[in-house]
């Protein structure tokens, strides 16, 4: 069988010309199904990888390759981030047991107020409902969804002393690795919190959130329940 002259990206390569980029006729895709099974394809291939470099390309890589690795990010400490309204927040891993679908939150007598918004079935257990967004004084009317990616609203469950609480939440992002003495203060756009509820700024490099002060978010809490 005659092939035509393979080069790299040649146009009349014989995938091209007879292949399945062409009019089908080469007898060897009886065997090969598609020119990527064929050697001469795969010949094609090597050809192009070792093609020689200029000089000035070899030279750019060679910089490239030999500048240092700059060294790894100092973590000492771990956040979960999520989000409420507009709102990037974190609390400490430690605290975040579990992080479940939504649910309705059953109104208490004569607490229908407030950051307490009742209680909510999590796995068979009552909780607390509370809303960080009332808690925070987050404005959560008229937020549009996040752009490019589909975001889905959830019940974070926190162990504070010996209670757990069921914040509804917007968004969960993940886990932020951050250095504790790194944190920034506090952003403008939470610093209409209860003073000391968000203890700083941490960032992993997709987002910026406010780390909540664990002490005073279970005081916050607790208060709710008196």
């Amino acid at each position: 069988m005659k092939h035509l002259p393979v080069r790299a990206w040649d146009e009349e390569a014989c995938w091209r010309g007879i292949g399945v980029a062409g009019d089908r006729s080469c007898p060897e895709l009886a065997t090969h199904v598609h020119c990527r099974n064929c050697p001469v394809y795969a010949g094609a291939a090597q050809h192009n990888l070792q093609r020689p470099v200029d000089a000035d390309y070899r030279d750019a890589w060679a910089r490239e390759l030999a500048r240092p690795e700059p060294p790894p990010a100092r973590t000492d400490a771990a956040a979960l981030a999520f989000r409420v309204g507009r709102e990037w927040l974190a609390v400490a891993m430690a605290l975040a047991v579990e992080v479940a679908p939504p649910a309705p939150a059953h109104r208490l007598p004569h607490r229908s107020r407030g950051a307490l918004l009742g209680i909510v079935n999590v796995g068979g257990r009552l909780l607390p409902a509370v809303s960080l967004a009332r808690l925070l004084n987050v404005d959560t009317d008229d937020v549009p969804p996040p752009p490019g990616r589909h975001a889905f609203a959830r019940l974070l469950v926190l162990a504070l002393g010996p209670h757990r609480y069921a914040l509804p939440v917007d968004e969960v992002h993940g886990v932020v690795r951050h250095a504790q003495d790194a944190m920034r203060p506090t952003a403008a756009n939470v610093g209409h919190a209860p003073p000391g509820l968000v203890a700083g700024v941490i960032a992993d490099g997709a987002i910026e959130a406010g780390l909540l002060d664990t002490a005073r978010l279970r005081a916050g809490l607790e208060a709710l329940l008196r």
